[in-house]
């Protein structure tokens, strides 16, 4: 009787075989994913706090030019309150050396042989009148001269017209008083006459 050999069959030790991942791959897998995902949070954070950053510069930039805007204007209001703040007490000054100017022009004119007190009247006259224009102009008071001048509205006012041959039309002929200016600011006009349309002359020329 033959006996059979029954044959066990084992795997092989070289087998390859399908393990299970370990624990510690599963770990580093999802610290893995845990990065990615903290790494993309930290980025979207920096960029909404730049984009803040940026707005906040703008609205810096925004307040700071106005600041500045402001203190120019309040600046310019309290240089416009210093120089015209005296601008009724300027007009009565000008009317005083108007007023001078009038008393000079009384005078007889320069004579030889005149009496001394007149020369010495006419040259006291002048001489306060020459102070009394520094002392003005120091404080920013002039005076200007229209004569032969087109006449300009907004420096002087016309008392009456008169034909003359030697200027244009729309030329001061005589200014009975000058143009008196504080700083930049009209401070009395000049009282003039001035050609009218049927005046022949020419317009002077300009040196």
């Amino acid at each position: 009787m033959t006996e059979q050999t029954s044959h066990t069959e084992t795997e092989h030790p070289n087998t390859p075989q399908h393990e299970a991942p370990s624990h510690a791959d599963q770990h580093d897998s999802q610290t893995g994913e845990g990065h990615t995902h903290a790494e993309d949070n930290a980025e979207a954070r920096i960029a909404a706090l730049e984009e803040k950053l940026a707005e906040m510069e703008d609205r810096w930039k925004r307040s700071e030019a106005e600041n500045q805007n402001l203190r120019t204007r309040h600046k310019r209001e309290l240089e416009d309150a210093r120089h015209y703040s005296v601008q009724k007490f300027a007009r009565d000054v000008v009317e005083a050396a108007e007023n001078l100017q009038r008393g000079l022009s009384a005078l007889p004119p320069h004579e030889e042989g005149e009496d001394g007190l007149i020369t010495r009247l006419r040259e006291g006259f002048e001489g306060t009148e020459r102070a009394f224009l520094s002392i003005l102009e120091r404080h920013g008071i002039t005076k200007q001269d229209p004569t032969h001048e087109p006449f300009d509205a907004n420096l002087h006012q016309a008392m009456q017209e008169q034909e003359v041959d030697h200027l244009p039309p729309g030329h001061v002929v005589q200014a009975w008083t000058p143009t008196w200016l504080l700083k930049d600011r009209l401070l009395k006009p000049a009282m003039v006459i001035v050609s009218n349309p049927s005046s022949t002359g020419q317009a002077p020329k300009k040196d």
